[in-house]
């Protein structure tokens, strides 16, 4: 007898058509994210194989952080294979040591460099103008201007004759040099240094100094077409057809240093700073004042390195801080505390001014005067309501005519002649001699009277 075998199915027919369909949506779907992702892979290619421009924003003053920050850009266009280096500048002027290292960089780069003066309402002041002199290709947007660089001082005034001669010829020949070596009009870029002669976009191209006017990047990168420059490597023919614009922004590091490059932050640095190490210094064991002053003397400077400083106006800057904290520690007439205001303005006003052979690219550097008076004033206050507290708070323990003091035994912390400190048991004192005699540091003294929180002292040894 033959048995039949069934076949059961667990699956229902609707169910092994599901089954059976999902396989190819799973296919369609793998097949659509890899076309996706072969587009992305396909268009970065594209890009990166794309001929680029590299671009780059040179706005403000010319200092030390410009400097690092083309000499980046230039290494990136050239490990790019970049086929230009366009340099869009907006400057009052700046550095001349800056603007020389920027001005040989230029001349000695492979890759062609178009200076671009933009947007509209910008300059190449001063040390600008021989940025523009030096470039490959000279470029400006409209209602833009270049010119203005005459020496002069630091503090903005004009300079002697002698001086102004001796400056003015040598800036003289250095953008001579460039305009010859650029094929530029010398008579001309000559002109703003010798007579801070400044034209504007349109005047500048008909004399000759700069090249053409662009509107933007588009029409720029239209007009550079075709364009024959010589680079180090020799005789390039520009060619802009498909040409990608590539900006590169400063760096993290590039960002502090230019923050840090500010005049006003830099005196506030050093200001704060100096305090902070003095009261570390007087008050050893405190920690946070030292290393926290440490850290901002060191960016100090740092920023001071990036700017044409008086070291004489620092060095009173932080005298003023040690007189002021002195102040703190001594009762009696705050001669100290008027010293460290008189130093804190005197230094905040010298901290840049330049008393010998000026830049003939810097425009005037200083700090603002708001917050020199500001700053002081602060101090003036603080020092003020430091000493009204301490002399109330001794007041209240001794009293105002107190003879406590009386006979007791005090060493000299500072000279007596005949007005001076003297350290008692609960701290220091002022304190003057009985007869106008000098006591000298270290000797004992013994108080014979007081006068509103000042000691009248004697030699211990006229007691015997």
């Amino acid at each position: 007898m033959t048995s039949k075998l069934r076949t059961i199915s667990l699956v229902s027919p609707a169910e092994t058509g599901q089954l059976r369909l999902r396989p190819l949506r799973v296919m369609t779907l793998l097949i659509a994210m890899t076309l996706i992702l072969l587009g992305l892979v396909g268009n970065a290619l594209a890009q990166s194989e794309s001929p680029v421009a590299l671009t780059l924003e040179v706005d403000g003053v010319i200092n030390p952080v410009k400097v690092r920050y083309l000499e980046r850009a230039l290494q990136q266009a050239q490990d790019s294979d970049a086929r230009l280096l366009i340099i869009r500048l907006n400057t009052p002027g700046g550095l001349l040591e800056s603007t020389r290292k920027m001005v040989e960089m230029q001349l000695e780069s492979e890759i062609p460099t178009v200076v671009y003066v933009a947007p509209r309402g910008s300059q190449a002041g001063s040390a600008g103008t021989f940025l523009v002199a030096a470039s490959n290709v000279a470029v400006m947007a409209p209602g833009t201007n270049i010119g203005a660089a005459t020496p002069v001082s630091s503090s903005g005034k004009d300079l002697n004759e002698t001086l102004a001669n001796k400056i003015t010829n040598d800036a003289a020949a250095l953008i001579r040099s460039l305009a010859e070596e650029r094929d530029r009009n010398a008579e001309s870029l000559e002109e703003t240094v010798r007579q801070g002669s400044s034209f504007t976009a349109t005047e500048a191209v008909n004399l000759g100094m700069v090249d053409f006017i662009a509107a933007d990047d588009e029409e720029l990168l239209a007009l550079l077409n075709g364009i024959e420059v010589t680079t180090t490597l020799g005789a390039v023919v520009l060619n802009t057809d498909g040409l990608r614009v590539s900006p590169l922004e400063k760096n993290l590091l590039e960002h502090f240093l230019e923050f840090l490059a500010d005049p006003d932050v830099a005196f506030l640095l050093l200001t704060i700073g100096g305090l902070a190490v003095v009261v570390e210094l007087f008050n050893p064991g405190m920690i946070v004042p030292g290393v926290v002053g440490a850290i901002l003397l060191i960016l100090a400077f740092l920023a001071l390195g990036s700017l044409p400083v008086n070291w004489a106006g620092a060095a009173l800057i932080v005298l003023a801080m040690a007189l002021g904290f002195l102040e703190t520690q001594v009762s009696g007439f705050g001669v100290l505390g008027v010293a460290a205001i008189i130093c804190l303005l005197l230094g905040g006003f010298l901290l840049f001014a330049q008393f010998g052979d000026p830049s003939p690219t810097l425009q005037p550097v200083t700090v603002s005067p708001w917050l020199i008076v500001g700053t002081a004033a602060l101090l003036g206050s603080g020092l003020l309501y430091l000493v009204w507290t301490v002399r109330k708070s001794q007041k209240e323990e001794y009293g105002e005519d107190s003879v406590l003091h009386l006979g007791k035994v005090g060493t000299v912390v500072t000279e007596l002649s005949p007005r001076g400190i003297v350290r008692m048991e609960d701290g220091n004192w002022t304190a003057v001699s009985d007869d106008d005699r000098v006591i000298g540091e270290g000797e004992k003294v013994i108080v014979v009277d007081v006068n509103d929180l000042i000691l009248t002292v004697i030699p211990f040894s006229e007691m015997d």
